[in-house]
Protein backbone atom coordinates (compact mmCIF):
# COMPACT_ATOMS: atom_id res chain seq x y z
CA UNK A 1 0.00 0.00 0.00
CA UNK A 2 1.61 3.28 -0.51
CA UNK A 3 1.67 6.17 1.18
CA UNK A 4 -0.94 8.41 -0.50
CA UNK A 5 -3.52 4.88 -0.16
CA UNK A 6 -2.81 4.56 3.59
CA UNK A 7 -3.05 8.35 4.23
CA UNK A 8 -6.75 8.08 2.60
CA UNK A 9 -7.24 4.70 4.73
CA UNK A 10 -6.16 6.33 7.97
CA UNK A 11 -9.09 9.30 7.01
CA UNK A 12 -11.70 6.49 5.87
CA UNK A 13 -10.91 4.86 9.40
CA UNK A 14 -11.49 8.70 11.51
CA UNK A 15 -14.81 9.27 10.17
CA UNK A 16 -15.73 6.12 11.45
CA UNK A 17 -14.27 6.55 15.11
CA UNK A 18 -16.76 6.33 18.13
CA UNK A 19 -15.44 9.32 20.53
CA UNK A 20 -18.22 8.70 22.30
CA UNK A 21 -18.08 5.05 22.90
CA UNK A 22 -15.65 4.43 25.49
CA UNK A 23 -14.07 1.75 27.75
CA UNK A 24 -12.53 1.36 30.82
CA UNK A 25 -11.17 -1.32 32.71
CA UNK A 26 -10.97 -1.82 36.20
CA UNK A 27 -7.56 -3.05 37.34
CA UNK A 28 -6.39 -5.14 34.90
CA UNK A 29 -3.92 -7.85 35.61
CA UNK A 30 -3.05 -9.28 32.23
CA UNK A 31 -1.32 -7.52 29.69
CA UNK A 32 -2.63 -10.38 27.18
CA UNK A 33 -6.22 -9.19 27.63
CA UNK A 34 -5.69 -5.60 27.30
CA UNK A 35 -4.01 -6.26 24.10
CA UNK A 36 -6.83 -8.38 22.81
CA UNK A 37 -8.84 -5.75 24.11
CA UNK A 38 -7.26 -3.06 22.64
CA UNK A 39 -7.67 -4.70 19.02
CA UNK A 40 -11.11 -5.78 19.42
CA UNK A 41 -11.73 -1.86 20.22
CA UNK A 42 -10.11 -0.69 17.06
CA UNK A 43 -12.41 -2.98 14.91
CA UNK A 44 -15.76 -1.19 15.95
CA UNK A 45 -14.15 2.16 16.06
CA UNK A 46 -13.69 2.56 19.47
CA UNK A 47 -11.19 5.63 20.14
CA UNK A 48 -10.17 5.61 23.82
CA UNK A 49 -9.27 3.08 26.13
CA UNK A 50 -8.90 3.29 29.94
CA UNK A 51 -7.56 1.38 32.50
CA UNK A 52 -6.18 1.57 36.14
CA UNK A 53 -3.82 -0.84 37.96
CA UNK A 54 -3.12 -2.54 40.90
CA UNK A 55 0.09 -0.40 41.35
CA UNK A 56 -0.59 2.10 38.73
CA UNK A 57 1.59 -0.08 36.21
CA UNK A 58 1.44 0.94 33.00
CA UNK A 59 0.78 -2.81 31.27
CA UNK A 60 2.81 -3.88 27.95
CA UNK A 61 1.62 -4.07 24.88
CA UNK A 62 2.35 -7.48 23.00
CA UNK A 63 2.24 -6.46 19.14
CA UNK A 64 1.39 -10.28 17.80
CA UNK A 65 -1.81 -9.64 19.83
CA UNK A 66 -2.82 -6.25 18.91
CA UNK A 67 -1.46 -6.58 15.15
CA UNK A 68 -1.02 -2.73 14.71
CA UNK A 69 -4.16 -2.16 16.93
CA UNK A 70 -2.43 0.07 19.36
CA UNK A 71 -1.39 2.59 16.72
CA UNK A 72 -5.01 3.27 15.96
CA UNK A 73 -6.16 3.74 19.63
CA UNK A 74 -5.73 5.74 22.28
CA UNK A 75 -4.88 4.17 25.99
CA UNK A 76 -5.05 6.17 29.05
CA UNK A 77 -4.25 4.67 32.19
CA UNK A 78 -6.09 6.35 35.51
CA UNK A 79 -4.63 6.18 38.83
CA UNK A 80 -5.78 3.35 40.71
CA UNK A 81 -6.85 6.06 43.47
CA UNK A 82 -8.62 8.37 41.00
CA UNK A 83 -11.06 5.79 39.40
CA UNK A 84 -14.34 7.26 41.42
CA UNK A 85 -13.48 10.45 40.12
CA UNK A 86 -12.61 9.15 36.82
CA UNK A 87 -15.92 8.01 36.57
CA UNK A 88 -18.07 10.54 38.21
CA UNK A 89 -16.22 13.11 35.47
CA UNK A 90 -17.67 10.62 32.63
CA UNK A 91 -20.86 11.28 33.69
CA UNK A 92 -20.81 15.15 34.00
CA UNK A 93 -19.19 14.94 30.29
CA UNK A 94 -22.92 12.76 29.50
CA UNK A 95 -21.74 9.18 29.29
CA UNK A 96 -23.89 6.47 31.08
CA UNK A 97 -21.77 3.93 32.76
CA UNK A 98 -21.90 0.73 31.78
CA UNK A 99 -20.50 -2.10 34.52
CA UNK A 100 -20.30 -5.42 34.19
CA UNK A 101 -21.69 -7.54 37.11
CA UNK A 102 -23.44 -10.04 38.48
CA UNK A 103 -26.05 -8.98 40.66
CA UNK A 104 -29.85 -8.62 41.23
CA UNK A 105 -30.69 -5.41 39.68
CA UNK A 106 -28.30 -6.60 36.37
CA UNK A 107 -29.97 -6.83 32.68
CA UNK A 108 -28.79 -8.50 29.35
CA UNK A 109 -26.07 -6.58 27.91
CA UNK A 110 -28.12 -6.16 24.97
CA UNK A 111 -31.07 -4.53 26.59
CA UNK A 112 -28.69 -0.94 26.84
CA UNK A 113 -28.93 1.72 24.44
CA UNK A 114 -25.46 1.66 22.76
CA UNK A 115 -25.71 4.71 20.68
CA UNK A 116 -25.52 7.03 23.89
CA UNK A 117 -22.27 8.03 25.00
CA UNK A 118 -21.23 5.20 27.07
CA UNK A 119 -18.54 4.11 29.01
CA UNK A 120 -18.15 0.78 28.89
CA UNK A 121 -16.51 -1.01 32.25
CA UNK A 122 -15.09 -3.36 32.79
CA UNK A 123 -13.75 -6.35 35.74
CA UNK A 124 -10.36 -7.14 36.35
CA UNK A 125 -9.70 -11.04 36.13
CA UNK A 126 -9.69 -12.32 39.70
CA UNK A 127 -12.06 -9.58 41.45
CA UNK A 128 -14.17 -8.27 38.69
CA UNK A 129 -15.62 -4.60 40.08
CA UNK A 130 -14.83 -2.83 43.05
CA UNK A 131 -18.12 -1.71 44.97
CA UNK A 132 -17.24 1.71 44.44
CA UNK A 133 -17.29 1.43 41.16
CA UNK A 134 -20.24 -0.29 41.35
CA UNK A 135 -22.04 2.87 43.05
CA UNK A 136 -20.91 5.13 39.82
CA UNK A 137 -22.67 2.65 37.46
CA UNK A 138 -25.80 3.89 35.34
CA UNK A 139 -26.84 0.47 33.95
CA UNK A 140 -25.39 -2.83 35.71
CA UNK A 141 -25.36 -6.02 32.49
CA UNK A 142 -24.64 -9.44 32.57
CA UNK A 143 -23.79 -11.63 29.82
CA UNK A 144 -26.31 -14.45 30.14
CA UNK A 145 -24.85 -18.06 30.68
CA UNK A 146 -26.49 -21.56 30.35
CA UNK A 147 -23.60 -23.34 31.84
CA UNK A 148 -21.86 -24.29 34.82
CA UNK A 149 -19.49 -21.53 34.65
CA UNK A 150 -20.99 -18.04 35.59
CA UNK A 151 -18.28 -15.61 33.63
CA UNK A 152 -16.20 -14.96 30.37
CA UNK A 153 -12.98 -14.60 30.21
CA UNK A 154 -12.91 -10.05 30.50
CA UNK A 155 -11.38 -9.77 26.66
CA UNK A 156 -14.11 -12.55 25.47
CA UNK A 157 -17.17 -10.50 27.27
CA UNK A 158 -16.02 -7.14 26.20
CA UNK A 159 -15.46 -8.29 22.26
CA UNK A 160 -19.74 -9.10 23.06
CA UNK A 161 -20.65 -6.10 24.60
CA UNK A 162 -18.27 -3.85 21.98
CA UNK A 163 -19.88 -5.92 19.14
CA UNK A 164 -23.40 -5.29 20.24
CA UNK A 165 -22.75 -1.40 20.53
CA UNK A 166 -21.66 -1.71 17.40
CA UNK A 167 -24.66 -3.36 15.97
CA UNK A 168 -27.03 -0.68 17.72
CA UNK A 169 -24.76 2.12 16.32
CA UNK A 170 -24.66 0.50 12.57
CA UNK A 171 -28.35 -0.18 13.02
CA UNK A 172 -28.88 3.72 13.69
CA UNK A 173 -26.57 4.99 11.33
CA UNK A 174 -24.06 6.49 13.36
CA UNK A 175 -21.10 5.27 11.60
CA UNK A 176 -22.00 6.77 8.18
CA UNK A 177 -21.93 10.11 9.50
CA UNK A 178 -18.34 11.53 11.72
CA UNK A 179 -18.21 11.60 14.94
CA UNK A 180 -15.53 13.71 15.41
CA UNK A 181 -14.86 17.00 14.11
CA UNK A 182 -12.70 18.07 10.86
CA UNK A 183 -10.18 19.89 13.14
CA UNK A 184 -9.46 16.59 15.78
CA UNK A 185 -9.47 14.32 13.50
CA UNK A 186 -6.86 16.52 11.56
CA UNK A 187 -4.84 16.50 14.24
CA UNK A 188 -4.99 12.83 14.88
CA UNK A 189 -4.21 11.71 11.63
CA UNK A 190 -1.21 13.95 11.31
CA UNK A 191 0.17 12.12 14.73
CA UNK A 192 -0.84 8.53 13.27
CA UNK A 193 0.45 9.16 9.79
CA UNK A 194 3.88 10.75 11.36
CA UNK A 195 4.16 7.38 14.04
CA UNK A 196 3.17 4.81 11.41
CA UNK A 197 5.59 6.00 8.76
CA UNK A 198 8.65 5.74 11.31
CA UNK A 199 7.18 2.51 12.13
CA UNK A 200 7.16 0.67 8.63
CA UNK A 201 10.63 2.44 7.79
CA UNK A 202 11.83 0.55 10.46
CA UNK A 203 10.02 -1.99 9.13
CA UNK A 204 11.35 -1.67 5.82
CA UNK A 205 8.18 -1.78 4.61
CA UNK A 206 8.88 1.61 3.35
CA UNK A 207 11.88 2.68 0.39
CA UNK A 208 14.24 5.12 1.76
CA UNK A 209 13.25 7.15 -0.85
CA UNK A 210 10.04 8.47 1.05
CA UNK A 211 12.64 10.33 3.40
CA UNK A 212 12.00 13.73 1.65
CA UNK A 213 8.07 13.06 1.98
CA UNK A 214 8.00 11.94 5.30
CA UNK A 215 10.44 15.46 6.04
CA UNK A 216 7.67 17.04 4.16
CA UNK A 217 4.48 16.09 5.73
CA UNK A 218 6.67 16.47 9.20
CA UNK A 219 7.09 20.24 8.16
CA UNK A 220 3.42 20.29 7.37
CA UNK A 221 2.24 19.29 10.51
CA UNK A 222 4.55 19.98 13.37
CA UNK A 223 5.20 18.05 16.06
CA UNK A 224 4.69 19.28 19.52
Amino acid sequence: MSTEERVARIDDILTRKQPDLQIFLDNVHNSQNLSTIIRTADAVGVLDIYYATPLNETLRIHKTITQGAHRWTHRHRVNDNDTVKFLQQKKKEGFQVVVTHLEERAVNFREVDYTKPTLIVMGNEKEGVSDEIIAEATDVIVIPMQGMVQSLNVSVATALILYEAQRQRDNAGVYRTPQISLEKRESIKADWVYRDTIARRSKGEIALEFKEELLAFDSFYPKG
